[in-house]
Formats: C-alpha cells, sequence, structure tokens
C-alpha cells in the first residue's frame, strides 16, 4: 500500500468481516460493499473492495501476492538498493585510491 492509510487497522479488518456477513443480504457483492462502505464512512467503496480482495488473497481464497509477501519483496527491494549504492560508494573509492 503506497503511504500511510487514513483509516485504523481495526476499522479494515471491521469492514471486510461486516462484508462477508451481509452478503447473502445484497444481490451483487458490489452492492454489499456500496452499503457497508456508506454504512462505515469510508470515502469509496473501491477502497473498501480492495481491502476485501487483499483479505481473499491472504486468506488463500483467491490468488495473489499477500500481505506478507508483499511487505518481504519491498524489504528485499530496499536492502538491494542500499547493497548497490554501497557497491557505487566502494568501486568510487578504489578508483580514488588505485
Amino acid at each position: 500500500m503506497p503511504g500511510k492509510s487514513p483509516y485504523p487497522a481495526e476499522l479494515r479488518r471491521r469492514a471486510v468481516r461486516m462484508v462477508a456477513e451481509v452478503r447473502p443480504d445484497y444481490p451483487t457483492e458490489w452492492a454489499t460493499i456500496n452499503a457497508v462502505a456508506t454504512k462505515l464512512g469510508i470515502g469509496t467503496a473501491e477502497t473498501l473492495r480492495t481491502w476485501v480482495r487483499q483479505a481473499q488473497i491472504d486468506e488463500g481464497s483467491r490468488p495473489g501476492r499477500t500481505t506478507d509477501e508483499s511487505a518481504e519483496l519491498k524489504r528485499l527491494r530496499r536492502e538491494n538498493a542500499e547493497l548497490r549504492r554501497a557497491n557505487e560508494i566502494l568501486k568510487a573509492a578504489s578508483a580514488f585510491f588505485a
């Protein structure tokens, strides 16, 4: 997720749980998501839809990259960039002292 979310984690979990619980009461999943987003004051239904999809991926009922995998990949990319910078500094230093 790019940046910090203005929504607390507990609200996210509650909203996703509510979508699953009230889904039989609505004709489509999108109608369910719209209703829950409106009730909880979530800016757009698309935000809640994204949370629901990610929760489905995390629980294994939908294919995709889990939250843990995404965090690990982000950490590894950051570490890789840091190591590349350090390597460039060492190359420049060795050329200077050669």
